[in-house]
């Protein structure tokens, strides 16, 4: 049953690597560009997965307890794994599907969060990843929280999406000159036409909804989740703990790296690429901010971002906004303001020339 996570995970890394649904270039792309398309996908997928993981609860079929809601941990966990996200060039679903196209830097970063991540859930910092989520909430459930059934939130999530997304499709589209495809029939859907990126969330969503009963058949009882299985697959080499540590959840993201490849082949869109010192160095840091962020948070852009905010918990809806607003800090300190002092210097310079 285990290898259902593989299955999953491999249809989860062909759908993002091929949709290139990146989380870290949709969020700064807010801020920059004020483009929110990425955004309003995430909403489609958050919407999808919420109404059909709350329908199986009701039918019996699944099972889903939010807990309580560490606040703390979640503000400044998120708040700080959306910094690192920049620095490493995508979140945390993102690395691992862009390892899958060879991209080095990836697997910099990748090793970084992996290692943070293990040290912070069983090494030397888990008296420190614990005792911040002491600071909780007792209620982590938004419609428990105001004491209404679950679909009144649902409705009004669902309603928001629709209409962000009319008005977006409405909007005028920038005319690119159709490339004459060098493929047919399905190998040019699959393999060389641009996913929509309103497409490729739902996919994510069906996804991500399908990884509930086939996580909980294994007695994982969650969704798709990226931090814990990453640090269980470092944790499993150090200890070889098997038992322990090989779960659904590490074939899951094994199985992105291997769909992300397959995509990236089919695609000719596979090759090494190795980064400049500079980029070496900050993807290595970008990963360890991530790793340590996502564990104070209990969640990356995928487990809160994706899964926790689809079961209407504070948890998940918190640490989205706190991961945006560390995205859009770490924007400003890595692309904009760079760009201003150059603009500065530029036109000091024009005006010493010019005297």
């Amino acid at each position: 049953m285990m290898l259902t996570g593989l299955l999953c995970g491999a249809l989860l890394g062909f759908v993002m690597q091929r949709g290139r649904f990146c989380l870290t270039g949709g969020f700064r792309d807010m801020y920059l560009t004020k483009d929110n398309r990425m955004f309003y996908a995430l909403l489609i997928a958050i919407s999808i997965q919420s109404i059909g993981v709350f329908a199986l609860i009701q039918l019996g079929l699944i099972e889903f307890s939010a807990g309580t809601f560490p606040w703390v941990a979640t503000v400044v966990g998120s708040f700080i794994f959306g910094i690192g996200i920049i620095l490493a060039g995508g979140c945390a679903t993102g690395t691992w599907y862009r390892a899958g196209e060879g991209l080095i830097g990836s697997w910099i970063a990748l090793f970084g969060y992996m290692a943070m991540s293990a040290t912070m859930k069983s090494g030397a910092l888990a008296p420190l990843n614990n005792g911040i989520k002491k600071v909780e909430a007792p209620a982590n459930s938004i419609p428990d929280t105001f004491g209404i059934s679950v679909w009144p939130f649902i409705v009004l999530l669902a309603i928001i999406t629709i209409v962000m997304v009319i008005r977006t499709l409405r909007k005028p589209k920038v005319a690119i000159p159709a490339m004459k495809p060098k493929r047919s029939g399905l190998s040019h859907l699959l393999f060389e036409k641009r996913w929509h990126p309103f497409f490729t969330a739902i996919l994510v969503g069906l996804i991500a909804l399908l990884a509930w009963p086939l996580s909980e058949a294994t007695g994982r009882m969650s969704g798709l989740g990226i931090t814990t299985p990453s640090a269980n697959i470092l944790q499993y080499l150090v200890t070889g703990d098997s038992d322990k540590y090989v779960n659904w959840g590490m074939f899951l993201v094994l199985g992105i790296l291997v769909g992300s490849f397959i995509a990236a082949k089919g695609s000719r869109e596979f090759r090494f690429r190795a980064p400049d010192a500079k980029t070496a160095v900050s993807s290595f840091a970008g990963g360890i901010l991530m790793g340590f962020g996502a564990s104070w948070a209990g969640g990356c852009s995928i487990g809160n971002g994706l899964v926790m905010t689809a079961m209407m918990t504070w948890q998940g809806w918190v640490s989205l906004v706190f991961m945006i607003l560390g995205t859009w800090t770490a924007s400003y300190f890595v692309y904009v303001r760079p760009r201003t002092k150059a603009k500065l210097k530029q036109s000091a310079s024009l005006q010493t020339t010019t005297t």
